[in-house]
């Protein structure tokens, strides 16, 4: 035993390896999940009258605690919108000037007075450190060249105790998303995802698919949350 520890050691693969393996063994346990997983199918495919996910998710976002939102690669602002409706303030970060001044036209004629759109890249922030309870990247850390330098700055603009929620792709081969998306990854692993969060100092990290399209090219959706 003493032998292969020190052959471990020896091969940089290990420490990856370890990390799929406690992976696997997490979503082994957990039932929950798999069972939400079924669940969610039939919510997707069966009419129940007034249920929606928006609905859900409006219900959800009235129980969130009031607080600063850092919304990064915000687009045209529609999720920022929704969550400044309990939010203290959300702030929009995209790098796109057109897609900064539609957003910002469409929350001051929402009269939505507590968000604010800045011009700027995930891999350069233009937030204060420590000022943000929460991170938010939806659908945003594919385009970023530096994924790891964009989960940095996300944990520099929070506050301690702040958290970061990660919403992006699984890890897929729909080569033509580079250009029809400008995508710059092709989504990523659970595993990766888990690293780069860790690598970048959260705690109390967390990742699992959280939706499955049931059309080509069946893209699915990977979430990550950490704590600062």
């Amino acid at each position: 035993m003493e032998l292969l520890r020190q052959a471990a050691g020896e091969v940089p693969e290990t420490v990856e390896d370890r990390h799929a393996l406690a992976l696997t063994l997490r979503k082994r346990q957990d039932q929950m999940r798999r069972y939400f997983d079924e669940m969610a199918g039939k919510f997707g495919r069966q009419y129940v009258p007034g249920r929606s996910w928006k609905g859900v998710a409006e219900a959800l976002l009235k129980l969130m605690p009031p607080m600063v939102i850092a919304d990064l690669g915000a687009g045209e602002g529609t999720i920022s919108q929704l969550m400044a409706q309990r939010a203290k303030k959300v702030i929009a970060i995209d790098n796109s000037e057109k897609m900064v001044e539609f957003g910002a036209e469409l929350a001051r004629r929402h009269g939505i007075g507590n968000m604010e759109y800045r011009l700027g890249e995930l891999e350069d922030v233009p937030i204060r450190a420590g000022t943000v309870d929460l991170a938010f990247l939806s659908q945003a850390l594919h385009h970023a060249r530096h994924p790891q330098r964009a989960v940095a700055e996300a944990r520099r603009i929070l506050k301690p105790g702040g958290r970061i929620a990660v919403l992006d792709l699984n890890r897929h081969h729909f080569e033509e998303a580079r250009e029809m998306y400008a995508d710059v990854w092709l989504g990523f692993t659970e595993l990766e995802l888990e690293r780069y969060l860790k690598d970048g100092g959260f705690k109390d990290v967390e990742t699992a698919v959280v939706y499955k399209e049931q059309e080509a090219p069946y893209f699915e959706t990977l979430l990550g949350t950490g704590q600062k």
